[in-house]
């Protein structure tokens, strides 16, 4: 049992009727997971409010209503606190319950459009290899150390992230690196964490479905960084027009890294292949197994942050050459009569680009890039035609399909796609709604030595159609088709 009056410490109340020196059990917003003597805090959600479930968390035990707006009618014996946003609320109160872990760990949040999945996941390698205990919050997984559990969401509810940092104090964990959405921040997730360092990434257009325009997605991404202290630090891609921006008004150590332009920590690609990398890095050269400049990128980032928590530069080069790419990021097969299979999770026009891009500008041109590719319903619906453009004009041939529609008609998805394909794309584009076939159909189309990409999805093990979710992985089902014409 927890006290109430220590669980409030910091929040800002507006009003309480009953008492507050009393204990609680736990902290819940899903009236679902109520329990006997927990508090249950009343969430305005996009979808659903949760102040309409205070009667039924109350009749499953609830002891303690955390609402913006007190109920018409109050019960005797439950204690109701009015605060002004419970998003805010929960987030303090969630971490006073577990005793503020953040503190007790250095917890390192990375923030962008494409690339938080792999810097995170670099560096939980990284610093793992270094023989330290680690641990990881990102969209594949959450990482205790060794024990691996199911992410839902790309940054989790402010329970659950408090939950999963307890745990990792519990288990020694010393560094974890943690995803940062622009959800997450604006939802208040995050709010009350103590964070030892923020990284940028990159900003290109996403999300505008939730947040209407291109600034706000922005904004929000820059308040992360501006609620960083002076003792952590900032550590942004100079090469990003937006990078300097999330600068602006951070009291954190303002650090730079960029392939491109003048930075604290300069990359410069010096050979690229489907084998690897090249890379320099402030004139020391290493050796990776990741491809692509959208990785190199990745890879300086994953230096200067390892630098700046304390490990040695001849270290670091040692233990960048030994990481593997991350699930669905750039993942690929090669048959064996030599047609390469390319699964990758790119699902935004910048990804769709940078991926497309690094393809052609490894391969020889003798063979036929044949990309298979869709848009996810139920989200921002202005990026379908620009990413139906771009694959039509950097690929040799195209299949549009069906990316986790959900509730939306999969043809109209396809429709918007097609609109943005130029006249002179029209005869390299065909649409198979079917994932399964659309792949099926594209290792059919191949000789040996072409190339498959397959964007989208990545890592995802489903297909999310009509609110049911059934089993399917990219990887397995483009090996099975390849397995079939060796």
């Amino acid at each position: 049992m927890s006290s109430l009056t220590n669980i409030l410490y910091k929040v800002p109340i507006e009003a309480v009727i009953g008492s507050t020196q009393i204990s609680v059990n736990s902290l819940q917003f899903d009236s679902r997971l109520v329990a006997l003597n927990d508090v249950f805090v009343a969430v305005k959600g996009v979808q659903v409010d949760g102040h309409q479930f205070i009667k039924k968390a109350i009749d499953q035990g609830a002891l303690v209503v955390v609402c913006e707006a007190f109920p018409e009618h109050t019960i005797n014996g439950i204690t109701y606190v009015k605060v002004s946003n419970s998003q805010e609320a929960l987030a303090v109160m969630a971490g006073n319950f577990y005793e503020n872990p953040s503190s007790k760990l250095q917890l390192i949040g990375v923030t962008g459009t494409n690339g938080k999945t792999t810097v995170t996941s670099l560096l939980f390698q990284l610093f793992k290899s270094a023989g330290y205990k680690v641990g990881l919050l990102s969209t594949v997984k959450v990482c205790i150390h060794n024990k691996e559990i199911p992410a839902t969401h790309t940054t989790p509810d402010a329970l659950q992230i408090q939950k999963h940092l307890a745990d990792m104090v519990a288990a020694g964990v010393s560094y974890c690196f943690m995803e940062v959405s622009s959800h997450g921040i604006h939802q208040k997730r995050t709010l009350g964490l103590e964070f030892s360092g923020g990284i940028f990434t990159n900003l290109s257009h996403d999300h505008l479905d939730y947040h209407k325009t291109f600034k706000e997605y922005r904004d929000v991404k820059k308040s992360f960084f501006d609620t960083l202290s002076k003792n952590a630090f900032a550590l942004t891609n100079s090469d990003d027009k937006n990078g300097s921006i999330m600068l602006q008004n951070t009291k954190a150590k303002k650090v730079t890294y960029a392939l491109k332009s003048f930075a604290d920590y300069r990359g410069n690609v010096l050979e690229s292949s489907f084998q690897g990398l090249l890379l320099k890095i402030n004139d020391k050269e290493f050796w990776s197994k990741l491809i692509g400049n959208f990785n190199a990128y990745n890879l300086v980032s994953v230096y200067a942050c390892a630098e700046m928590l304390g490990l040695e530069s001849l270290e670091i080069l040692q233990l960048l050459s030994n990481l593997e790419s991350v699930n669905g990021r750039f993942e690929y097969t090669i048959s064996d009569n030599k047609i390469t299979a390319i699964v990758d999770f790119a699902h935004t026009p910048d990804a769709l680009k940078n991926v497309l891009n690094t393809v052609n500008s490894i391969r020889t041109r003798n063979e036929t890039l044949i990309t298979v590719v869709g848009c996810g319903g139920d989200r921002d619906a202005l990026k379908r035609p620009v990413m139906g453009s771009i694959a039509a004009q950097l690929s040799d041939k195209v299949i549009f399909t069906n990316d986790n529609p959900r509730f939306e008609e999969p043809q109209a998805i396809l429709d918007a796609v097609e609109s943005g394909v130029q006249p002179q794309d029209f005869k390299k584009t065909l649409t198979i709604q079917n994932r399964k076939q659309a792949i099926k159909t594209a290792v059919s189309m191949a000789n040996p030595n072409d190339i498959i990409l397959i964007a989208g999805k990545g890592h995802e093990k489903y297909q999310d159609i009509k609110g049911k979710k059934t089993p399917f992985s990219d990887m397995e089902v483009v090996q099975h088709y390849l397995k079939l014409m060796d």
